[in-house]
């Protein structure tokens, strides 16, 4: 483990050198989130295309579009799944043969594998071939991505003068928001020039094929840097691990610190990281029923309005510690998820709001016929009547509770106390007519939030909704701003690469990827529109207890 050093902190600004191994590394690493990120904000068309598979014995869709946008976001969560190991597979390649080639070879496939995604055919020309080459592609992403970032993070560390770790690496802090904010503004810049439904048809391949140009950018520019002086000196003296796996992991005195800052530290900033930016986006348009357009922008207006705060904190972290900030981000998202989100309903869909206030929705069924409707992967199939009138319930943000009645009485929707019957497998027009006539809102009602264009957020309704989604953004950068810096300054230099890597991708790419499609899930199973919160919740209140008691302060450590 590193030791404390007691080197000044040094004055005045960075250096030209500094500025450009900031830049470059920082430049490629936003690229690499632009490209991971082109899934999950076009969830909604990529469930369309590559999930939509017609049964050739009945000739109708096999999948609802409740189970398509599920595959859609487990398409999303597959990139996360395989990130730990990328960043075992490129950790040891990082520690053993440098930083620099490492994520060098990472941003060439990623580049090359979101390419390919906008030349990829549809599940209507080539069927069930289409998913699973998606998300053999979306499989490479994720393992690029395991390397890339522990690689940019420690170089950029190992060029930081002492006493200014936490501001430098705060760069590096800003790529996944940036790369997230890129593909919003790519994304709706081609919606708007295109139309929607040119958009849906073949204008979501552009974002994916913009990606060539941006990877001939960050190669160009990566080829300019040099290795890190801290791993040169040790290669030079040849000090590098020959096997960094066994290393971190098999020694318990690193492979223990290494969980704690997983439980610690990283696990509860990926939950609050996730909710802040991705789930509340699919909130909005999944559960609020805000249109695609919108939704992204009113998510790209919060985060250029809040994106400084990520070098705000990575700086005050030098001055303070990387402990109080992020422990703290994750304690006040803990404390505040509901009521922000019941906030952005209140803005955002007024009429739904009062709508789950005032009707009172049953499921009355034989128990018999009632199953558990919990589906977090989607790959569930609901034949019972109580179960598929349930799960169109959840589709329509309809909360609901369940009513056992007695045996053999079948199954009814009251609505207000009036029964409607319920008979069709997955839908049934007049329990949707019951619904929106007790006061429920249909789709495009006029009292859901709508920008026609980017400056629409004078209005008040929009401002409303960005002031709150900007508070989640701020929490996103208290815990992510320093995070680097604590990872890197836990480790030592012969397996630094190796050991922050696993840690900061289990956290982000388990528990925070998993966390749209989970919640969602939560959702569905309880009738509830707000019970998927527990999720982050949880998992942040347990990381604030965890980090308390056991994880340690870096910020004066020596990384040498």
């Amino acid at each position: 483990m590193a030791t404390v050093t007691t080197t000044a902190t040094r004055t005045g600004g960075m250096t030209k050198d500094e500025r450009f191994v900031i830049f470059a590394s920082s430049l490629g690493t936003v690229f690499e989130w632009y490209d991971f990120y082109l899934f999950g904000s076009l969830a909604g068309v990529i469930g369309l295309q590559f999930f939509n598979i017609i049964d050739p014995a009945t000739n109708q869709p096999m999948f609802t579009q409740a189970t398509r946008d599920i595959f859609a976001l487990l398409a999303f969560a597959a990139g996360f799944i395989v990130r730990p190991f990328g960043a075992i597979v490129f950790g040891r390649v990082g520690d053993i043969v440098g930083r620099k080639y490492t994520f060098l070879v990472t941003i060439l496939i990623m580049g090359f594998s979101t390419f390919i995604v906008g030349l990829l055919p549809s599940a209507a020309t080539i069927g069930i071939a289409a998913p699973i080459i998606l998300i053999g592609l979306r499989l490479l992403q994720g393992l690029a991505l395991g390397g890339e970032y522990g690689g940019a993070a420690t170089y950029v560390a190992e060029h930081s003068p002492p006493g200014k770790r936490g501001y430098y690496t705060s760069y590096i802090q800003t790529t996944a928001t940036l790369g997230l904010f890129l593909s919003l503004l790519v994304i709706l810049f081609t919606r708007s020039i295109m139309g929607e439904p040119a958009f849906a048809a073949w204008g979501w391949r552009i974002p994916f094929l913009l990606s060539v140009i941006l990877l001939g950018v960050s190669v160009i520019i990566r080829l300019k840097l040099n290795e890190s002086p801290v791993f040169q000196k040790m290669k030079d003296e040849g000090k590098t691990s020959k096997a960094p796996l066994t290393e971190a992991f098999a020694n318990w005195s690193n492979a223990k610190i290494v969980l704690i800052a997983l439980l610690g530290g990283v696990m509860g900033q990926g939950v609050v990281w996730y909710t802040g930016q991705f789930y509340a986006l699919f909130f909005m348009q999944s559960i609020l029923k805000v249109d695609g357009y919108t939704a992204n922008l009113l998510i790209a207006w919060s985060l250029l309005l809040g994106t400084g705060g990520f070098i705000v904190f990575g700086a005050l972290s030098d001055k303070i510690g990387r402990k109080p900030i992020i422990l703290g981000g994750c304690l006040i998202a803990a404390l505040t998820f509901f009521p922000i989100f019941k906030m952005i309903t209140t803005n955002a869909n007024p009429a739904l709001e009062k709508a789950i206030e005032t009707v009172k929705v049953n499921v009355i069924s034989d128990p018999a016929l009632c199953g558990d409707l919990f589906n977090p992967v989607g790959t569930r199939v609901f034949t019972k009547p109580c179960d598929t009138a349930r799960a169109y319930l959840a589709q329509q943000s309809v909360k609901y509770d369940t009513t056992y009645g007695a045996a053999g009485s079948g199954v009814k929707v009251s609505v207000n106390g009036t029964e409607v019957p319920y008979t069709a497998p997955s839908s049934n027009p007049a329990v949707l007519a019951a619904v929106q006539a007790a006061g429920y809102p249909k789709a495009g009602d006029a009292q859901i939030v709508k920008m026609a264009h980017p400056f629409d957020i004078f209005r008040a309704q929009p401002a409303a909704i960005i002031g709150l989604l900007l508070i989640l953004v701020i929490f996103v950068t208290m815990v992510y701003g320093p995070i680097a810096a604590m990872l890197v300054e836990l480790f030592p230099t012969r397996i630094r690469y190796t050991s922050m890597s696993l840690p900061y991708h289990i956290g982000n790419g388990w528990f925070g990827g998993l966390l749209p499609a989970t919640a969602f899930a939560i959702v569905a199973s309880t009738g509830d529109i707000y019970a998927g919160l527990w999720y982050p919740v949880i998992f942040a209140a347990i990381t604030v207890v965890v980090g308390f008691f056991f994880l340690p302060e870096t910020k004066d450590r020596s990384i040498d």
